[in-house]
């Protein structure tokens, strides 16, 4: 027993900085990820109480409108959102989030999914 010893400073040292390595990445990453939620609920929701023959056009102003008043402001609804109506509603989703991490590292969030109008109203 006398040559038991607990943690050294450097260990120690080292996992304060993994852990705050870490923490850097879950708070990075959060934001993104819980914005995409927010819209794809957004999406599912407008989806299951618009009528089959809503205009794009339309479904693309309360989408915008249900977003703002969620404080979604800086997703941009033109860019990301594809709407068509040909055979029922049909909505993708496609973009990209980019989050500057540490001095010249980026971290990049890529974001698809696809909304059919039969498929929600069924779930």
């Amino acid at each position: 027993m006398r040559h038991q010893q607990g943690a050294s400073y450097v260990a120690v040292l080292f996992a304060i900085m993994g852990f705050a390595f870490l923490a850097k990445i879950a708070i990075a990453v959060w934001a993104p990820y819980f914005d995409n939620r927010m819209v794809e609920g957004q999406i599912e929701e407008l989806i299951k109480t618009s009528p089959a023959n809503i205009a794009p056009e339309k479904f693309i102003q309360q989408l915008g409108q249900r977003l703002t008043m969620n404080n979604i402001r800086d997703f941009d609804i033109k860019k990301n959102i594809l709407v068509e109506n040909a055979n029922g509603l049909l909505v993708k989703t496609n973009y990209e989030v980019r989050k500057n991490f540490l001095m010249n590292i980026d971290l990049v969030m890529k974001f698809e999914k696809e909304f059919d109008q039969s498929t929600v109203k069924a779930k």
